[in-house]
């Protein structure tokens, strides 16, 4: 199988951008990761996908962390998680109960340690939500290697 391929095939689902933040002995740290989902209700419980090559894998390991889904305005915060980062830092940190944040994120959750699973070449963290709060605003999206945003109009097709 052609792993660049099929990496594009996986480019084809949109999704929303999230920056997933977390305390680390050395001050805060973050990643861009749109491979994230809800996986409970009760508990309420969320999935984030984390290459096992990146800093952030040994930083998130029985660590609590925050999902900050990004605005349609903060690509440039998405470009600076995702390993090109800005001369002056386009967001500022908030401290969390349990974590770290993003201020004007359009929602964030914050989250303890829950458990870890193998994902092949990622691990699998899920998280018990301890906080949460969601703001009024277009979501940032990512559909094939470009951003675009998400409104609540309705469009008819």
């Amino acid at each position: 199988m052609d792993i660049k391929e099929f990496r594009n095939c996986m480019g084809k689902f949109a999704t929303g951008v999230t920056v997933v933040t977390c305390k680390t002995e050395n001050g805060s740290h973050g990643l861009t990761a749109n491979s994230f989902t809800s996986v409970s209700l009760d508990p309420p419980l969320v999935l984030v996908s984390v290459d096992r090559k990146t800093k952030a894998f040994e930083h998130m390991k029985n660590n609590a962390f925050t999902v900050n889904i990004l605005n349609s305005g903060q690509e440039e915060v998405a470009m600076h998680f995702a390993g090109r980062p800005k001369e002056v830092a386009p967001f500022n940190w908030i401290e969390g109960e349990h974590a770290p944040r993003l201020e004007e994120s359009l929602a964030y959750i914050e989250c303890k340690p829950w458990q870890e699973y193998d994902g092949g070449d990622h691990v699998l963290f899920v998280g018990e939500v301890q906080n949460f709060v969601n703001n009024e605003g277009d979501a940032l999206t990512y559909f094939a290697g470009k951003f675009g945003k998400l409104t609540k109009e309705i469009v008819k097709v």
